[in-house]
């Protein structure tokens, strides 16, 4: 952590309340949820910011809309260029909308439909370039350069940090005795508005950043003393998967009352089937990383507590494939392989003893021919549907003393 200051950097408390001004009209005040659940872990009173219900479906829109409401009545007209994946695209289409500005976003091929058709539905005009939102973001620069349309940089800008960090006026507000903020930290821009507008008002609150550990820039440019560019793998945490934190909202954060952790992919969907079994709230997994964090980490921050859920915009299929890697995480879900004698019978036998066990096959593939298998004998790999941990171990241990020889 770092020494707590009240210079939160080029981005000042008029700039921020001057925001939420111009905020009025376009961002909701999104609810504090209690969290009885994850109360169990933290043992400190804990609350969930729920901007996944903020429109457009994450905090995006409150940066996007504050740097383009302040452009001049002459840069307005030149229109403008952003590039990303979903969140911030679909931010920057729904401000252009509200000022009356055209906006175009470049978005990788590989993006989700569901959010290349919302930007479109919000007035926007897309282009699919490139593989990654680091290609989209070079295309973007060049299309500003060549037209003049202002570049609305997803993070790096004090006008977007100032728009972020309205989430932390509408937290103390909410949640007036709050000690920590957790939230999921990408390039940075939220982040940053959360540590300036705390170090103006509430200078005692620490925010912690939340990392894909795939994706952790931030953790080496601080230990590197400035931004460096990282390898980022790939994570599921597709909104934080950036390779290199933006210049001034590292500056915001490196002076001010932070830390940062690192979530794996399992920490990540395990929190996402939480959110969706005890809060009853989708997340996107960048979303949830505050969660994760609060489930990998059970103690470790003062409360009371606000983890901030940033967005809401997942892609049913992507949903579909978390979710199981989750109940994976969770113990909830058994991958088995057995081997069985080839005789009339044993495949049914086997599933009976499994029903037994109150344990639910979801699906069988059987295989009679391999180069490691006797003539008389078949493989079968079973998914099952366990109540978690404790009955796996016990249903292993079942089939073993039933005979069955599990691979």
């Amino acid at each position: 952590m770092s020494t707590p200051t009240n210079d939160p950097r080029p981005v000042s408390l008029a700039s921020i309340t001057d925001a939420a001004h111009l905020l009025t009209d376009i961002a909701r005040v999104t609810p504090i949820e209690s969290s009885k659940a994850l109360e169990k872990f933290t043992k400190v009173p804990t609350y969930l910011k729920c901007e996944n219900l903020q429109r457009s479906g994450s905090f995006k829109v409150r940066g996007a809309y504050v740097r383009m409401a302040r452009l001049s009545d002459q840069e307005k007209t030149r229109g403008v260029v952003a590039a990303s994946a979903g969140n911030h695209a679909q931010g920057v289409a729904l401000a252009a909308a509200a000022l009356g500005i055209k906006a175009i976003v470049y978005m990788p091929v590989g993006a989700a439909l569901p959010k290349v058709a919302a930007t479109r539905e919000y007035g926007a005009e897309v282009r699919l370039v490139g593989e990654n939102v680091d290609e989209a973001l070079a295309a973007a620069q060049q299309e500003s350069e060549r037209t003049g349309a202002v570049f609305i940089h997803p993070f790096d800008h004090a006008d977007v940090i100032a728009g972020q960090a309205t989430v932390a006026l509408e937290i103390l507000q909410q949640v007036p005795q709050v000690k920590t903020v957790l939230a999921p930290v990408g390039g940075g821009g939220l982040v940053a508005g959360l540590v300036a507008a705390f170090a103006h008002i509430a200078p005692h609150v620490e925010v912690v950043g939340v990392q894909a550990h795939r994706a952790a820039a931030y953790t080496a440019s601080l230990a590197a003393g400035g931004p460096v560019t990282v390898a980022a793998q790939s994570t599921m945490a597709d909104g934080i998967a950036v390779s290199r934190p933006g210049v001034l909202p590292f500056d915001i954060i490196s002076h001010g009352n932070t830390r940062i952790v690192n979530v794996s992919e399992e920490d990540i969907s395990r929190a996402l089937v939480y959110m969706v079994e005890r809060a009853k709230l989708v997340v996107e997994p960048a979303g949830v990383a505050g969660v994760a964090a609060l489930l990998a980490y059970p103690g470790e921050f003062e409360g009371p507590i606000v983890s901030l859920l940033s967005g809401g915009n997942i892609d049913p299929n992507i949903l579909l494939r978390v979710v199981r890697h989750g109940l994976v995480a969770a113990g909830r879900f058994l991958i088995m392989k057995v081997r069985l004698i080839d005789t009339p019978g044993a495949l049914a036998q086997m599933l009976l003893d499994m029903a037994s066990q109150h344990a639910n096959v979801m699906h069988v593939d059987h295989v009679r021919t391999g180069v490691d298998l006797a003539i008389d004998e078949v493989e079968v790999t079973m998914q099952i549907e366990t109540k978690g941990p404790e009955h796996c171990a016990e249903l292993l241990e079942f089939m073993r003393t039933r005979g069955y020889r599990i691979s």
